[in-house]
């Protein structure tokens, strides 16, 4: 009989993570070493020859980035963007084009803007929710990439991945998933069309706030060859320790997840109809135009929520700075609830653009607390009048 394919709580716990041969150790070592002593010149053992070329941590790593995403490659990075810098580096040449959403995170953004655009990559945002102007966007043998983010950062806008990977392979382009919101847990953009996968592991895969990196997974044998002579020759790897930090959340990665979306769901329902509050944007809500296909493609509607505040920016700035347990800092998925106002922090790159965010808006990424704990924190926050 075909051995059944192991549930995702499993992979997260197993895999890549075989227990040390030599002392029975249940946690693999970290391999804290910039190199590896060789059996005679070129003897490599296991193949490790230098830190930057591979680390048996990072390899751990990059079995489970793959193994979580339903991947052949996985590769792991220094940051977020490092992974994004990779792989646009191994795709693009002058003359390209990319299209991606027009709230994609500004980071992002900025990367193929302003550091791509110099090298005569042009590009193009456009809405993602509609498939029609996608394809007007989409421009056969220039556009190739389809960038898309869902859920979006900060507006939540949920995109169809199976429909827009037939419009980006139609036009003969890559289709690139940004899931760092939804993690693999919710979402699983490969076994939806996508080509890559790209993760912020800073973010839900680390889920505790004391790690920075990045991943990509992908199933092409040829663009891996690509990226990961990127990876070797432009060097932005993770270490060892923020490796073996990644792995150790990844671990719990299904428990938090679920924790996250309970936590999200009760802050979101309360908050509809608040005197306060003119919008509050999560797929869970079944005002959400997002809402029918966010339950078809995610398991889970997730833990990042946001809210528009009706007084405008003033009162989004003093609820930002006025709550207790929701930290104000940039940043999400940790188990510690954060606040955050993107148009001063995380899209402030993309103020005076076509994708400024709202300057009533505030982000919120729900934590793990106690769910109770956190709406009287929300509620002592909110504007009285």
């Amino acid at each position: 009989m075909p051995q059944k394919k192991q549930q995702f709580e499993t992979v997260a716990v197993h895999a890549g993570q075989e227990f040390d041969p030599t002392t029975g150790a249940i946690i693999p070592p970290i391999y804290q070493t910039s190199t590896f002593v060789q059996d005679g010149i070129g003897g490599f053992r296991g193949g490790y020859e230098y830190a930057r070329g591979g680390n048996p941590t990072r390899s751990s790593l990059e079995t489970l980035l793959a193994a979580l995403e339903g991947a052949k490659h996985g590769l792991s990075f220094s940051s977020g963007l490092a992974a994004e810098d990779a792989l646009l580096r191994s795709v693009l040449e002058p003359g390209d084009h990319v299209v991606l959403g027009n709230d994609v995170y500004g980071g992002t953004h900025r990367l193929i803007n302003r550091v791509f655009g110099r090298w005569g990559v042009d590009n193009d945002t456009v809405e993602m929710m509609n498939l029609q102007a996608v394809a007007k966007a989409v421009i056969p043998g220039k556009t190739k990439i389809l960038w898309l983010e869902t859920p979006s950062n900060p507006l939540m806008k949920v995109s169809d991945v199976a429909e827009l990977a037939e419009i980006g392979h139609a036009a003969g382009a890559l289709v690139v998933v940004d899931n760092t919101f939804a993690s693999p847990y919710l979402q699983q953009p490969l076994a939806l069309g996508a080509d890559v996968v790209v993760h912020s592991t800073t973010k839900y895969l680390g889920g505790h706030s004391d790690v920075l990196g990045g991943g990509l997974a992908l199933d092409d044998d040829e663009l891996h060859e690509k990226v990961r002579f990127q990876q070797f020759a432009a060097g932005a790897v993770s270490g060892p320790m923020d490796a073996w930090l990644t792995v150790r959340g990844i671990k719990t990665l299904a428990v938090r997840m679920e924790r996250h979306s309970d936590n999200a769901q009760k802050i979101a329902e309360y908050l509809v109809g608040h005197p306060a509050i003119e919008t509050v944007f999560y797929p869970g809500l079944e005002s959400h135009p997002g809402f029918e296909l966010a339950k078809r493609q995610m398991r889970r509607p997730g833990g990042m929520l946001s809210l528009a505040f009706k007084a405008g920016p003033k009162a989004a700035r003093k609820f930002a700075e006025s709550t207790k347990l929701f930290s104000l800092a940039e940043s999400l998925g940790g188990v510690e609830s954060l606040v955050g106002y993107p148009t001063e922090m995380t899209h402030a790159s993309v103020r005076g653009t076509a994708l400024e965010v709202p300057e009533n808006l505030i982000r919120l990424s729900v934590g793990i607390e106690g769910a109770d704990d956190l709406l009287a924190d929300i509620e002592q926050a909110l504007p009285k009048k």
